[in-house]
């Protein structure tokens, strides 16, 4: 067996599987790769910043709603490789459960947020129904 050693760029995300009343939260992207696509609001973990705190700002830039850090639970790391199809990365997913539905507003790369019933869901972008599947089993 020959093992590659060369570096791969690889890019750290994270995304948020909120709950509400049988129901998740879900983004329409506005761009590539699955523009037009349902995902789960989440992005880009920045310099200097965790994958929790990535995750709150993310959810409150893309829906509007604002979950503090304490109440999100790690569903897990999704490391797949070909998951993403601009290259490697890995993705770190949180789950809250709020109380009742909240109205979304869609905003910075998403072009519409709202709630999908868990027995409803359109085709996710990504790998974003095996996250929601694991949040589901939380």
């Amino acid at each position: 067996m020959i093992t590659d050693t060369t570096d791969e760029t690889i890019r750290y995300t994270a995304d948020v599987v909120l709950f509400a009343d049988r129901h998740v939260l879900l983004i329409e992207r506005g761009w590539d790769p699955f523009k037009n696509r349902w995902a789960l609001p989440g992005g880009h973990v920045d310099k200097g910043e965790s994958s929790l705190d990535a995750s709150t700002r993310e959810l409150q830039e893309e829906t509007g709603i604002t979950v503090p850090a304490a109440d999100l639970q790690q569903v897990g790391a999704f490391d797949a490789v070909g998951r993403d199809p601009r290259g490697r990365y890995v993705s770190v997913a949180y789950t809250a459960t709020l109380p009742a539905l909240v109205e979304p507003t869609a905003g910075d790369d998403a072009t519409a947020a709202r709630w999908w019933p868990l027995d409803g869901l359109p085709g996710l972008a990504f790998d974003h129904a095996e996250i929601v599947a694991a949040g589901a089993n939380r």
